[in-house]
């Protein structure tokens, strides 16, 4: 199977099945020298486990990471970090009315007119699991782009109706609730709204926001490799993501060239932007301002309802899902979207150091100044 890879400079492959033995992800091309232990990565894999609360899968996995190669006495060595976690809980039986059915909103239909063949145990290599390698690998990038003053926050914005207006913001409160909202009172209203969406035996959406602070200007490329559009590509790549905007996003829709532009200004020589209508990019490459990422993430497909749809002989028929699924996707994957960001800016910074000559001799100059 093509596609498991992403990234050029720091790069991630992942790998495992939802009802595999274990699943996990490779990373090539992360410096030597960064200290890292598992502790690190387990902060992130805790924030997107099963069974936290009962917004969750009530699936009971610890998902405890193991750091397989590429660190020596707590830092990385420069060769490839595998990193796996064991699956502990799987309940094949949980699949097997499915076997011969496709989910509707799941990719078992589309998997099976690829491949002709496809894991029905939870969706194989397309199931919401297959993050986890993401979590971790997202988790390593984080720690780079933190050594270098680069912070990435993510947060749910939005759970179905209930929105969090950006003034109303509270940073603090993001991992207090349950569902990884910038504010506690809403909340406990999304909370009220999802507890009537699990009462019909049905789901929600809903949307994550994600801002990327300390980035400097310059970094990502022109055409085809800019910043926002790999962004956009890494968010999208996520299962459940049906739609991502940069800054204004579709607001610009109806927006005028007079109010949709960031006028610059100069402060001691330091270039800045008034407003930040463009999120943080302009032109594929970042502008010194903050990054901003919404990513919309549809309603878990896995509903109680009784569901219309067809066997694999093309006959029509109707399904009840059965097992643990979550309600709603969106609070576990928070840190999915945070992950990817971190892995993306991570590659195009690494990638950005061979952009200008100065930058070469800066670095290699103590080398042959020496002679």
């Amino acid at each position: 199977m093509a596609g498991s890879t992403y990234g050029t400079a720091f790069s991630i492959t992942t790998w495992g099945e939802s009802h595999g033995p274990a699943i996990g992800a490779v990373i090539d091309g992360c410096p030597a020298g960064l200290g890292l232990s598992e502790e690190d990565i387990q902060r992130f894999l805790d924030r997107r486990k099963p069974g936290q609360n009962k917004y969750t899968t009530a699936r009971n996995e610890s998902d405890k990471i193991e750091i397989l190669s590429g660190i020596f006495e707590g830092k990385t060595t420069g060769t490839p970090i595998s990193l796996m976690v064991r699956n502990q809980d799987q309940r094949s039986r949980d699949y097997g009315r499915i076997r011969e059915c496709y989910r509707p909103g799941h990719a078992d239909y589309t998997f099976d007119a690829k491949y002709g063949f496809r894991d029905y145990r939870g969706g194989g290599r397309s199931s919401g699991r297959e993050t986890i390698g993401r979590v971790a690998a997202g988790a390593v990038a984080s720690k780079l782009l933190q050594q270098i003053g680069i912070r990435i926050t993510a947060y749910t914005k939005a759970i179905g109706i209930v929105e969090v207006p950006e003034s109303d913001y509270d940073y603090g409160c993001i991992l207090t609730n349950p569902l990884y909202m910038p504010n506690n009172k809403y909340a406990e209203i999304a909370a009220d709204y999802l507890n009537n969406r699990i009462h019909n035996q049905d789901s929600s959406g809903g949307m994550i926001e994600c801002v990327i602070d300390g980035m400097p200007a310059g970094v990502g490329e022109p055409v085809f490799n800019k910043l926002d559009a790999n962004l956009a590509r890494a968010v999208m790549s996520i299962g459940a993501v049906k739609g991502v905007e940069i800054g204004d996003g579709f607001a610009v829709t109806y927006a005028a060239g007079s109010s949709n532009n960031d006028a610059f200004y100069a402060d001691e020589g330091h270039i800045s932007k008034k407003t930040n209508h463009a999120g943080g990019t302009l032109g594929g490459i970042s502008d010194g301002s903050r990054i901003i990422l919404r990513a919309a993430v549809k309603p878990t497909p896995s509903i109680s309802q009784e569901q219309e749809t067809v066997d694999q002989e093309g006959k029509n028929t109707s399904l009840i899902i059965t097992g643990r699924h979550d309600p709603v996707i969106v609070p576990r994957a928070v840190v999915v979207v945070e992950s990817m960001a971190a892995v993306t800016i991570a590659d195009l910074l690494i990638a950005n150091l061979s952009s200008r000559m100065e930058y070469l001799e800066q670095f290699y100059q103590r080398y042959t100044h020496g002679r």
